[in-house]
């Protein structure tokens, strides 16, 4: 990757609230002098307090991320159970696969009673549903076929009704985005969209092998907040072979809505540098969900998932 991958200036930190630093930092030493007080009595008297409230949230608490997994890699597709299962597994999310029913022309989860009894597991589990994957595009594909589009318009309200704000478009394979031209084609393609994902308040997110700057380009090209990059960092390393956390911290927030995590067998055995891909999210303030799409060397899923949790979580 050139220079123009280069991670962007950090902002300068600013005051927050009523307070300018100086103030505060006047404001302790009459204190001090005043008073002689401990540290402890500092905390006692809420002076400190005071200084925490100017801190900016930046130096308080890390974002938030949480981890969540496929419905799939647990082996649980189409299985409302999934929910219960990931609690008891300490996952704090599900994205779950969308296909086409078997034997019509509608999705397996465009049932309004299928989708009453998903959202009822999520509240009882309280393992929310953290994106939709429409697998219908790895056969129908989204660049060349309109059947495709049907799929993407189906599949909106469902996303909707199911409480989750992302809808994952995969371009890999034959699907893929091969050049330039049909990068533009899928933008315009995308385009038509917009008004549909804003009112459901839905993101359209775009899952392929383009580098980070042809994905900034597609989304440039489509100018809606409503279509982003799903990033995944397996592919990025393995199939595209460009540094993925370079490459998140030049996307940056803005431009990633959600975040798959994968290499060959356990993470942190293969090519992927996770300990750099878990500081630069942390470093671009993301705050979201970032999804196991692992595989099982052991073949006992419920083993392998734990030990994937407990090394990222040791990272965080």
């Amino acid at each position: 990757m050139d220079s123009a991958l280069a991670a962007k200036p950090r902002k300068r930190l600013r005051a927050v609230g009523t307070f300018a630093w100086e103030d505060v930092a006047a404001t302790l030493l009459e204190a001090e002098h005043r008073m002689t007080l401990s540290r402890r009595n500092l905390l006692r008297t809420g002076a400190a307090a005071t200084l925490g409230a100017a801190l900016p949230s930046a130096l308080m608490a890390a974002p938030k991320i949480r981890i969540g997994a496929m419905d799939g890699i647990l082996r649980m597709r189409g299985k409302v159970e999934v929910f219960d299962f990931a609690a008891r597994l300490g996952l704090e999310g599900i994205e779950v696969g969308l296909t086409r029913a078997q034997g019509s022309e509608t999705l397996n989860l465009a049932d309004p009673e299928l989708q009453a009894r998903y959202r009822m597991a999520t509240e009882k589990s309280k393992v929310p549903i953290v994106g939709l994957v429409l697998s219908t595009l790895h056969e129908n594909h989204f660049k060349s076929d309109k059947l495709a589009l049907k799929w993407v318009h189906d599949a909106i309200p469902i996303a909707r009704s199911l409480r989750t704000r992302v809808l994952l478009l995969p371009f890999f394979g034959p699907a893929a985005i091969q050049n330039a031209a049909e990068r533009d084609h899928v933008a315009d393609l995308l385009k038509d969209f917009r008004p549909e994902a804003e009112k459901a308040g839905v993101v359209l997110a775009v899952e392929n092998t383009l580098t980070a700057e042809d994905n900034a380009a597609l989304l440039d090209r489509v100018g809606s907040k409503w279509v982003r990059v799903y990033y995944d960092v397996g592919n990025s390393t393995n199939m595209v072979g460009v540094d993925a956390a370079k490459e998140i911290r030049w996307l940056g927030k803005s431009r990633i809505c959600q975040i798959h995590l994968k290499d060959t067998g356990y993470l942190g055995e293969g090519k992927v540098n996770f300990p750099d891909v878990m500081r630069a999210v942390r470093d671009i303030g993301y705050k979201g969900f970032a999804v196991l799409e692992t595989s099982s060397p052991s073949h006992n899923v419920e083993s392998d998932i734990r030990r994937n949790l407990a090394y990222l979580r040791g990272l965080m």
